[in-house]
């Protein structure tokens, strides 16, 4: 007869290969009164996939909390980790995190994330030329390009996607500093921030530029001193890659200047900023794609100089991402009528 921990280990098993097989990109454990809800993340939305006793849950919770090497006896704090498995033959890392709630019960969320694999840029966009216009921006050898957008509208994936680009097509030596780092590449260097050691984005990317580096990206521009770093890198010969967080490609600008850059380090260190936004055709199932709204060379120019005049400039409608998204749409339903 099977022990309730082979039971419990199986369960586990189980979530996860269901979770793969799904496409979810998350696997939520929330507690209720009487049982624990499952849910699958896809595509932004919820999906429940069950349920389980609180008891068998809570040591679901805590076999997941020791593959993770986290606390198993503290359920009164917030806590996160991550592990590794391979889901048929497919390397991935598990995030871990845990938070707690009322009668000292624990929610759990663990994300899925693919390793060593990166997908070309002109899968994962509407449009190939708007893939290679950003393929053209990476091979400048300095600068700054910024990707901007709402968690989970796929900027990690075109970043790892450039990068990815710059180190195997370019031959160039990229280093990638992150929080945590998401997907493990056997072809970067790789730096995870760790305060505790002291490694911090600032200090961290203080480091890197002193190991002769080509490519650095930064998982998030966050502060003063590390948008001030960036800068700095990107004025003394590298090109730099990082996510913010704005509204736009214009709000962008903005969002640096809040940081403390100035007008004249903007123009002299942006090549490009990147807004991105996932959406889904009806018409074809299960399909969803980026659309970006590149902020470049003349635009660029003419917002910079707007913002120094204390003026206002938008983009032409059929470069932001609503006119490219009806563009899209419509595309897709002329191809559908003539079908």
């Amino acid at each position: 007869m099977q022990s309730f921990e082979t039971v419990v280990e199986q369960k586990c098993e189980q979530l996860l290969l269901k979770a793969y097989h799904f496409g979810a990109s998350d696997l939520l454990l929330v507690p209720g009164n009487m049982k624990y809800r499952i849910f699958f993340r896809k595509y932004d939305k919820l999906l429940q996939a069950g349920e389980l006793p609180n008891d068998l849950a809570e040591r679901v919770i805590s076999y997941y909390k020791f593959l993770a090497e986290l606390d198993i006896s503290e359920r009164r704090k917030p806590q996160s980790g991550s592990f590794q498995k391979a889901m048929e033959q497919n390397p991935y890392a598990f995030r871990v995190s845990t938070l707690p709630s009322v009668f000292l019960k624990e929610s759990l969320i663990i994300r899925l994330l693919l390793q060593n694999h990166a997908f070309p840029l002109t899968s994962l966009s509407f449009s190939k030329s708007a893939a290679h216009k950003l393929m053209e921006l990476v091979q400048k050898r300095q600068g700054l390009l910024f990707f901007t957008g709402a968690t989970g509208s796929g900027k990690s994936t075109s970043l790892y996607s450039l990068i990815h680009y710059c180190s195997t097509e370019l031959n160039r030596h990229v280093i990638s500093l992150e929080d945590p780092v998401e997907n493990n590449q056997a072809n970067l260097l790789q730096i995870q921030v760790n305060e505790r050691a002291g490694v911090t984005y600032a200090t961290g990317l203080k480091a890197i530029l002193r190991h002769s580096p080509d490519v650095i990206m930064i998982g998030e521009i966050r502060d003063n001193e590390t948008a001030k770093i960036a800068i700095q890198a990107s004025l003394t010969g590298h090109l730099v890659v990082s996510t913010i967080h704005a509204k736009d490609s214009i709000s962008c600008l903005y969002r640096l200047m809040d940081l403390g850059v100035s007008i004249e380090e903007l123009r002299q260190t942006v090549i490009g900023i990147v807004a991105q936004k996932l959406f889904q055709i009806s018409a074809v199932h299960d399909e969803r794609r980026a659309v970006y709204e590149i902020l470049y060379d003349v635009h660029l120019a003419r917002a910079i100089t707007a913002i120094k005049e204390k003026g206002d400039y938008e983009l032409p409608y059929d470069l932001t991402l609503m006119g490219q998204k009806e563009l899209v749409e419509s595309h897709y339903a002329a191809t559908n009528i003539h079908r």
